[in-house]
């Protein structure tokens, strides 16, 4: 997916470090699977399907950070997509 972002001239980070923040303080990170343009974050997954943790977990990055759009891919017996969004306003 890397190889694929490059040749199309995308920016995109793999092991991305994203600070978390509570009340505007960063409180931590943790590193998205990968970080498209520093605005999309995308949380790889092989599993039999996607279930509400899966999820859940993209949510809750995308709530403990300043990033607006998650895409949660599963590369399992049937490829899924999710699409996340949590504005930057409700946090």
């Amino acid at each position: 997916m890397m190889i694929e972002f490059g040749k199309e001239g995308i920016t995109a980070t793999s092991q991305a470090p994203i600070k978390v923040l509570y009340e505007k303080q960063v409180i931590g990170e943790y590193f998205a699977d990968i970080l498209v343009d520093d605005k999309v974050i995308v949380e790889i997954k092989a599993s039999k399907k996607l279930v509400s943790e899966h999820e859940a977990q993209l949510l809750n990055y995308l709530k403990a950070t300043d990033i607006e759009v998650g895409l949660l891919l599963n590369f399992g017996p049937e490829p899924e997509i999710k699409r996340k969004v949590f504005d930057n306003f409700r946090k």
